[in-house]
């Protein structure tokens, strides 16, 4: 939260415990211990600004009722020197709290003063977190779903920022497994059917377009002259050829998503650093592993999954997860990675557990691991859902996509709704210019302050730094609710990074152009006499640049006009 919410919280507690002090000593209560109570914010600002359950807590030490304590408490509270007005009993014995101007006041001086750093937390402390996301198969390209993960991963590492991480964003190219198996045999069917006939393309290989264009493309380079090569060279310089080409797609589609990743980070590293048998080892010496049937076996069951796993096959070879647990093993324990957070589909969930327990019995705190698990995204039009693009008449991927709607409005849907809830996208509704649209509403809240200084430029007036006195007057109902909810930023922020909810911040935004609206709407900005005029102005433009770097924070534009 910010500094001076956090003031008016320690003011708050400071003065209750003074109170209760004082109220012992002219044997207004028995002397007890002060407990520790909650100082929060009613859902009712009318009820107050702050509310203190000090009289509850001591209800039983004391053997009274909560609203006598409240009372006597209330009558030994001073409150000078507080940003606080008042204080009221309310209800079965709450303390409720009423703000000065001066709250309001210095809030606007400390967004004012710290600019774009306003809404920064340090809560992180300089840890670090690894935020892994899209991670999209490299033998085709990027659906919807890596879309939402997309915007999703990408504004969740802002908030880590923000919050006061050192923050990575990383994605996981799988170029080792089964998938990579399966796109070389495609790309090896593709390039043979060019010189022989009768090949014929397994159904559980990859049939796409781009398989075909990267075979010919090889074979405009080497002919025919590996036709005869044997079978894993030929895969294998098929594969080295077309992958590359495949990952840089990536890069270039998700830089047109304005999202750009510090690592790229290959399976094969962890295959080629040692890092899959050193943890098949430690599996082993940790006790939790068994032989049956010639394979190893995971004890999952006793870290509470609902089934043991296999970890090495009969053959020898590992399984899928034993690549992950590595993976994962050296994003906490090689590279040392404070917070890991992995952003995946919801299908993941049996999966999670399995590799949290691994962690565990190699001795990583597997709280470590956070895991975002996303549910599917439908896409509607005219109130149907659709499955092609009317362009291409193709299944829409993440380019198709953004050439059916804005990048900003992309970016902002998908964080509009928390990760683990269904979500249909609304085409017709991204591309809308109205109320409705809550990118646009908030993107118009900037642009509508802009327009007021502009208009101001051209009758030869200007905004300018206000004192504390003239913003004191900004005692509107309309105008202390905007400030209050500009003094809540860094709550929102701080919550947001705990939580891995980065759609707090995209709410937040809808709810200060919402704020926004209802005071320029119910005050007049200009017109009034000069000091109002300038302190509503300030107030303005401390709500324009919160809105611009939020948006900026999202990736999003703030347009001066629509």
């Amino acid at each position: 939260m910010s500094i001076l919410v956090k003031t008016a919280e320690k003011q708050i507690i400071a003065a209750v415990s003074a109170a209760i002090q004082a109220a012992t000593a002219d044997a207004s209560f028995a002397a007890v211990e002060i407990p520790d109570f909650k100082v929060e914010v009613p859902a009712d600002r009318a009820n107050g600004d702050f509310s203190a359950n000090a009289a509850f807590m001591l209800s039983k030490a004391l053997r009274m009722p909560p609203r006598k304590i409240a009372e006597a408490i209330q009558a030994h509270l001073v409150l000078d020197g507080t940003y606080f007005e008042r204080a009221e009993t309310a209800g079965a014995g709450f303390l409720n709290f009423f703000l000065a101007a001066s709250f309001y006041a210095d809030v606007l001086l400390d967004v004012a003063a710290k600019g774009e750093g306003y809404g920064h937390s340090d809560i992180g402390k300089g840890k670090s977190a690894l935020v892994e996301f899209v991670s999209a198969n490299p033998t085709g390209p990027m659906h919807v779903g890596n879309a939402r993960g997309g915007a999703l991963g990408d504004c969740l590492a802002s908030v880590l920022s923000w919050a006061g991480y050192r923050t990575e964003r990383e994605f996981y190219v799988n170029d080792s497994g089964n998938q990579i198996e399966k796109f070389a045999l495609s790309l090896d069917m593709r390039y043979l059917e060019l010189y022989r006939d009768g090949i014929e393309m397994p159904e559980d290989s990859y049939h796409g377009e781009d398989i075909i264009e990267h075979a010919k493309a090889f074979a405009e380079i080497h002919g025919d002259s590996l036709v005869d090569a044997p079978e894993a060279d030929r895969r294998k310089a098929l594969v080295e050829f077309a992958l590359p080409k495949n990952i840089a797609g990536l890069e270039r589609d998700l830089l047109k998503y304005r999202i750009k990743y510090d690592t790229w980070f290959r399976e094969s590293t962890v295959h080629n650093s040692g890092d899959v048998q050193k943890v098949l080892a430690l599996l082993r010496d940790s006790g939790y592993t068994y032989e049956l049937d010639g394979a190893v076996w995971f004890k999952a069951t006793d870290f509470g999954c609902d089934k043991d796993f296999v970890l090495v096959r009969s053959n020898g070879l590992p399984t899928y997860i034993v690549p992950d647990i590595a993976y994962h093993y050296n994003k906490l324990c090689v590279r040392g990675f404070n917070r890991a957070i992995d952003i995946l589909g919801a299908d993941h969930h049996g999966y999670v557990p399995r590799l949290k327990a691994a962690l565990e019995a190699i001795g990583v705190d597997s709280s470590r691991l956070e895991v975002i698990l996303m549910q599917m995204v439908r896409l509607v039009k005219d109130g149907e859902i659709i499955k092609a693009s009317k362009r291409s008449g193709k299944a829409i991927t993440l380019v198709t996509l953004l050439e059916e709607v804005p990048i900003d409005a992309a970016r902002f849907f998908f964080n509009y709704r928390e990760a683990n809830s269904h979500f249909d996208f609304d085409l017709d509704l991204a591309v809308e210019n109205s109320s409705q649209n809550p990118v646009y509403y908030c993107q118009y809240a900037h642009a509508r302050i802009c327009s007021i200084f502009k208009k101001l430029a051209a009758e030869g007036v200007s905004g300018r730094e206000c004192t504390q006195a003239e913003l004191c007057r900004l005692t509107a109902p309309e105008e202390k609710e905007l400030i209050s909810h500009l003094a809540a930023l860094t709550g929102e922020v701080e919550l947001a990074a705990k939580t891995c909810d980065p759609t707090r911040l995209t709410h937040y935004a809808t709810e200060l152009a919402g704020c926004f609206h209802k005071f320029y709407n119910a005050v007049h900005v200009m017109g009034e006499d000069e000091a109002l005029m300038q302190a509503r102005l300030f107030l303005c433009a401390c709500v324009r640049d919160t809105m611009k770097n939020l948006l900026s924070m999202m990736k999003i534009d703030s347009p001066e006009t629509m």
